[in-house]
């Protein structure tokens, strides 16, 4: 497993409780899609009852956000939980106001809304200045039945617009977006259902963070109003004695991976920041030699951009292919060029070492409508792979809290680029490296050709689509450079590692 894991040493962090480098006897599912996500979590929450526990962090939670056709609501289900005796506890990042399309007032409510019930749910903003806590985890705890426990860490927040499926309808619960993408956008999401020991180490990053003693808040007179006003805490209250950890469930073998910026007051469980999550794909991209395929949401950064280029420079054989939104999900005369700069920096990079092995691809549903790709998802070689709430940009490897899983094993990763590929070809996917990135090119090449020609005669099998993010102007690279470097994608490491472009 060191071969593709991280060892202790290698994850640069001495002060995580993390009990080891990774975990074995694991049993891990992807699921794809909101709805499908959803559905479990709730199928999951219902079996629940008094002295059970849930612990979960999230960037963006909607109390009212529906998890199935005609079922409850988020809030709804967690609030029941909270009655009836079940611990609940979470942290919500204290977010930018609604006002700036953040989630200030939306996390507030949900909170507010726990609280009262009975749970203990906080407004986390111990980060760096423009930074954000960004991961999404859900642990299931059951008293006395630990083999009943289960994790689930991924890119899917509890918020409206991510309730979608196979069919790319959208979810009706719409959030602010780019009017190209319609009142219901498609969306395109992924998650981790995780079952044994890994689920103990998914706790324990909750764990650090809640156990955290700085203020959960920076002090200024604004933030003092509105705390006092919704009643929230600057401190968490203490954990009770934890349940051991889960049983071996299964044979796939996960590392727990995160990002945590350097900033003051330093973390206590990672006073130098922590940036497991770059060190690990660096070290992929350095094992890999046929394949590596992303679903990203960002793929910005010519931090990420090298670590590939570097592995197309020495594998020849290497292929590598991207799936990304067609269009930033704000897309406006200032929000859009300092986005798509970084975008088009990166992409420049790697088709300028290897324009006919690399290529990047957008999607759309039968409709025709752009799905936005909100999945973080990376498979190298069948043989390892990542879900989790990490972006391919240096915001997510250097500056945001983050939390990916790392998994290998028999057969797993090729099977979960199997069922992606199905999805976006439409047809059955040609899983030789070589074969299937001619299979994208033709898939794309045709549903581009029939929109070119007037949509005439059959529709092309599937959604991929070439993916040509409109240039920046030269006026306007003049503002929209700083704004990325400084605002859309900072780097959040220590002067040092800046300098020698180290983790």
């Amino acid at each position: 497993m060191s071969d593709w894991f991280l060892t202790a040493e290698e994850r640069g962090n001495p002060a995580t409780d993390l009990e080891g480098a990774w975990t074995e006897g694991n049993s891990v599912r992807l699921l794809v899609h909101g709805a499908v996500y959803f559905q479990r979590l709730y199928d999951e929450l219902c079996a629940l009852g008094a002295g059970d526990r849930v612990y979960f962090t999230d960037w963006r939670g909607d109390a009212d956000e529906i998890l199935y056709k005609g079922g409850p609501s988020v809030g709804e289900v967690l609030c029941d939980l909270a009655k009836s005796g079940v611990e609940v506890r979470g942290l919500l990042w204290r977010s930018h106001s609604d006002h700036v399309q953040f989630n200030a007032q939306e996390n507030q409510r949900l909170g507010a809304e726990l609280n009262e019930a009975g749970a203990e749910v906080l407004l986390d903003q111990r980060v760096r200045r423009l930074a954000s806590h960004h991961q999404k985890l859900f642990v299931i705890r059951h008293r006395g039945e630990a083999a009943k426990d289960v994790a689930y860490v991924g890119g899917i927040d509890l918020s409206h617009q991510r309730r979608d499926d196979a069919r790319h309808l959208g979810d009706p619960q719409q959030a602010p977006m780019d009017p190209r993408y319609g009142n219901r956008t498609p969306w395109h999401d992924a998650a981790l259902e995780l079952r044994g020991p890994v689920v103990g180490d998914v706790l324990r990053t909750f764990v650090e963070r809640w156990d955290d003693p700085h203020p959960l808040d920076r002090r200024t007179p604004y933030r003092m109003f509105v705390q006092r006003k919704a009643d929230m805490p600057r401190h968490p209250s203490k954990l009770p004695e934890r349940f051991p950890d889960p049983p071996a469930a299964g044979e796939h073998s996960v590392q727990v991976l995160r990002t945590f910026g350097h900033k003051h007051p330093p973390f206590r469980f990672a006073p130098k920041g922590e940036y497991s999550i770059a060190r690990a794909y660096r070290k992929a991209f350095g094992r890999a030699r046929r394949l590596i395929y992303v679903e990203d949401q960002y793929l910005w950064s010519s931090v990420v951009a090298e670590g590939l280029c570097e592995a197309l420079e020495r594998s020849p054989e290497l292929r590598v292919i991207a799936v990304v939104p067609r269009y930033p999900d704000a897309d406006g005369r200032i929000s859009g060029p300092p986005a798509r700069y970084g975008q088009l920096q990166a992409l420049d990079m790697l088709h300028s070492v290897a324009p006919d092995r690399f290529a990047v691809y957008d999607l759309e549903n039968a409709a025709g409508t752009p799905i936005y790709v909100h999945a973080k998802v990376c498979v190298v070689d069948d043989e390892w792979f990542t879900c989790g709430s990490d972006n391919f940009n240096r915001r997510s490897w250097t500056n945001d809290s983050e939390l990916t899983c790392a998994v290998v094993g028999e057969g797993l990763a090729r099977s979960v680029r199997a069922e992606l590929w199905s999805e976006h070809l439409g047809v059955e996917p040609e899983l030789d490296p070589v074969k299937g990135f001619e299979q994208f090119r033709a898939a794309a090449q045709a549903l581009d050709s029939w929109h070119a020609e007037g949509e005439v005669g059959v529709r092309p099998a599937g959604q991929l689509r070439r993916h040509e993010p409109v240039p920046v102007g030269r006026v306007a690279r003049v503002w929209a450079r700083p704004l990325y470097d400084h605002v859309y994608d900072p780097d959040g490491r220590p002067r040092r590692m800046r300098r020698r472009n180290s983790f």
